[in-house]
């Protein structure tokens, strides 16, 4: 049985090691099959140019679907990209084949630098000119208009507006009516568009990919292997104390069970011989249960470890989704009113490190400790209720007083009145 485990073990990392060799290679032939078909539809639908509507007029609805298709290989040339670099540090191959793979990829990547300003939040830059009006100018149609030759009282001549401001009116109605400013507004929309699409799917992303890989990992890898290593062996069926006890505390239940049956006279009398059968019964079907709890929780610490590798992964690879994700969310918190913004902080507040907090942490710190098979600690979890709230009042009160009362005094002003 051991022999037969270690050669399927040896075999498994053998599989696993060829299909770490072949990841560069691999990886570069899904991003060059991916550049290859932006260049067919390029050679098929847009008579060898760019895809866009500067290079062959479509509807708006083709061209969606398009710019869809364009985006989704795009994306898959920058994941195998990154893979494929991260890869070649680690695994050396060399081959001449490679570099033709890259010349193309590279030259399509170049050829749609558009990404990158969506991605690095560029401005934009007008491609019209305003109307340049000079000071003195203005101040000799205001002598020759009939408004200066009425004579104005005090009063009215301070509330006149400067002659820069009216400058800038003319310059801003200018630039209203300039024939390009319909086509910067649609490219603005479809900019901002593009930057909200890829900070939701990114949040998106972040949500599912570490639930996804810490339930697939679990079932398909960490708890076969478990298993094969841990056998049939059950000498080992309990994690911890609190789980002995739950079993214990179970199996005393069920032989107060029989004795109550008993005496209401709901059952019949048994012997000493069977009453021990059922309750060996219940003892062996205790055990498999608590045997079966036991892989779980062990096969959860692993399946996390794995999951947070992948987060960090993500991270790692997605800096300029980050940088758009933050400016979303910034986008979203600044067209928040006052009350909304101290609403928020005051709910925050409250739910971590408020009068009513305490409860929440005990509740989700044993949640944790059973989830990974831990004895939940009454010391421990009142020593980090004890400590860890504190220490998040104390930033978070440096924030407000640092960064709160430079960025909105007004939703500072309005959380002090609505906290007191």
């Amino acid at each position: 049985m051991k022999n037969s485990l270690t050669r399927t073990f040896q075999k498994y990392l053998r599989s696993l090691n060829r299909w770490f060799s072949n990841t560069p290679e691999r990886a570069l032939l899904e991003a060059y099959q991916a550049a290859q078909r932006i260049k067919n539809i390029e050679n098929e639908h847009f008579d060898n140019k760019k895809i866009s509507l500067q290079s062959v007029k479509y509807t708006e609805n083709v061209m969606s679907y398009w710019q869809v298709y364009l985006n989704k290989n795009l994306t898959i040339i920058k994941i195998r990209l990154a893979e494929f670099q991260l890869s070649r540090g680690i695994v050396n191959i060399s081959n001449s084949v490679l570099l033709e793979k890259l010349k193309v990829i590279d030259e399509v990547v170049e050829k749609y630098a558009i990404k990158d300003e969506v991605i690095n939040h560029t401005p934009l830059v007008s491609t019209y000119q305003p109307l340049n009006i000079n000071d003195n100018e203005i101040k000799k149609q205001l002598k020759s208009s009939d408004i200066n030759d009425t004579q104005v009282n005090t009063p009215i001549q301070k509330t006149r507006p400067p002659k820069s401001f009216i400058g800038r009116r003319i310059n801003k109605i200018q630039a209203d009516f300039a024939p390009q400013t319909e086509e910067e507004f649609v490219r603005n929309y479809r900019l901002s568009k593009g930057r909200t699409i890829i900070a939701l799917r990114f949040l998106i992303v972040l949500i599912l990919v570490p639930l996804l890989t810490q339930s697939l990992s679990k079932e398909f890898i960490v708890s076969p292997i478990l298993e094969r290593v841990r056998g049939d062996n059950v000498t080992r069926v309990f994690l911890n104390s609190d789980m002995e006890k739950e079993a214990l505390h179970e199996l005393h239940s069920f032989q107060e069970g029989l004795r109550f049956e008993y005496l209401l006279n709901q059952a019949p009398s048994l012997s000493s011989e069977i009453v021990q059968e059922k309750i060996k019964s219940k003892a062996v079907e205790i055990s498999e249960e608590f045997y079966r709890k036991t892989n779980s929780n062990i096969s959860n610490i692993f399946a996390d470890l794995i999951s947070l590798f992948s987060f960090g992964i993500v991270i790692a690879m997605s800096k300029r989704e980050i940088v758009i994700l933050k400016s979303f969310m910034d986008t979203i918190v600044s067209g928040l009113s006052d009350s909304a913004k101290a609403f928020l902080i005051i709910l925050f507040t409250d739910i971590f490190v408020g009068f009513h907090s305490p409860d929440g942490w005990e509740v989700l710190l044993a949640g944790f400790a059973e989830h990974l098979g831990l004895p939940a600690s009454r010391n421990v979890i009142f020593f980090f209720i004890a400590t860890f709230p504190v220490i998040l009042n104390t930033i978070f009160k440096y924030w407000i007083f640092r960064y709160l009362s430079r960025l909105s005094p007004s939703a500072l002003a309005t959380l002090k009145e609505m906290d007191e």
